[in-house]
């Protein structure tokens, strides 16, 4: 047989040889896939979420509840393969740094943390550990993520928009009281939320031609009393607060603050109205607790922090109270009441 002939009779086995090797390379690459995915998973391994909330815990357990369901929706069972450390900062703001430490001590897998102030601080503890916000204003602003699209980091999770939403309620306060002029703004003085909120409510106070009465207060009874005073020798029409959670645990002293001097008031959150207040405009706050479960899933089952893109709330309330309208001697405009998700009779 010609040489020509032998080659040309080897052709075949040299084809069957490069598919076996291509066979079995593909073969490789799928068990290193596989073994990597149980590793991420570790079946057996009960996981460790470290849970920051500025509030309490009854104030928080409805949000907490809704995050709890989704979890086990998703198949994580406390106790049987996640374990779930609560802490509550109570609405002091100086306690953030103290609680964030204590969940690195702790070593958890992941920590979940509620409002920019505990975000800030949970990031300065770790570099490494994932963070999930549930609901936080300015992330890339305050250098918590590179982008939206792309963290980058060890933080993402669930944007709030509170300071566009801050701008809408002020439209909405001048829609409801006629001939509006002179707005009070109680905050809390301090943390990183507020000066992102008053950032964007200046200008658009003068853009609205209101003029934007700053009262710094703090979340308890003798500090709420006193802004209100302020807010009444300042001759303000109407009254908003600062979206946080401190200021939403005394709601109820608010709402009886704001019924006594006869004010006008915008809340961002709809536990305001529930406890007796005139409306409120925010964000669907147990809605981004449940997509927080979901992303607390994904990265429990190996998937990076660093490239789960933050998402912003997509759902929100506008409630408005007529019973509450009544008692302070105000009609709210057909116009504004048309636009309202619920009116409470």
């Amino acid at each position: 047989m010609r040489p020509f002939d032998v080659a040309q009779d080897r052709l075949p086995a040299t084809g069957n040889s490069k598919r076996i090797k291509i066979l079995s390379f593909a073969f490789c690459a799928m068990l290193m896939a596989l073994c990597a995915s149980a590793e991420a998973q570790q079946p057996g391994k009960i996981f460790r979420i470290g849970f920051l909330d500025s509030s309490t815990a009854a104030g928080s357990a409805a949000l907490v509840d809704a995050f709890r369901q989704e979890l086990s929706k998703l198949g994580w069972i406390e106790s049987k393969n996640i374990v779930i450390d609560f802490r509550y900062g109570q609405g002091k703001l100086d306690r953030y740094p103290e609680l964030a430490g204590e969940m690195v001590r702790l070593k958890v897998d992941l920590i979940v943390v509620e409002g920019t102030g505990l975000a800030v601080a949970a990031k300065r503890a770790t570099t490494t550990i994932p963070i999930v916000v549930t609901n936080a204003a300015g992330l890339v602003g305050l250098g918590l993520v590179d982008s939206l699209a792309r963290p980058g980091g060890n933080v993402t999770g669930f944007g709030s928009l509170t300071p566009e939403l801050n701008t809408k309620r002020l439209e909405i306060l001048k829609d409801t009281v006629p001939k509006l002029i002179r707005v009070g703004l109680l905050f809390l003085a301090g943390g990183v939320s507020a000066e992102l909120q008053l950032k964007e409510l200046r200008p658009a106070a003068l853009a609205l031609k209101l003029k934007l009465e700053e009262i710094e207060t703090q979340a308890v009874a003798e500090s709420l009393a006193s802004a209100f005073q302020t807010a009444k020798q300042k001759q303000v029409g109407a009254i908003m607060m600062q979206s946080t959670r401190p200021l939403l645990m005394e709601r109820k002293r608010i709402v009886e603050l704001a019924d006594k001097y006869g004010l006008p008031a915008i809340y961002p959150q709809k536990g305001y109205v529930e406890a007796g207040g005139l409306m409120s405009y925010g964000t669907d706050l147990t809605d981004n607790y449940r997509r927080a479960a979901v992303y607390v899933d994904k990265i429990l089952r190996g998937a990076k922090p660093a490239e789960l893109p933050v998402q912003q709330a997509t759902k929100f309330e506008f409630v408005i109270n007529l019973k509450a309208a009544k008692q302070i001697g105000l009609t709210i405009p057909v116009r504004v009441l048309e636009r309202a998700n619920q009116v409470i009779k």
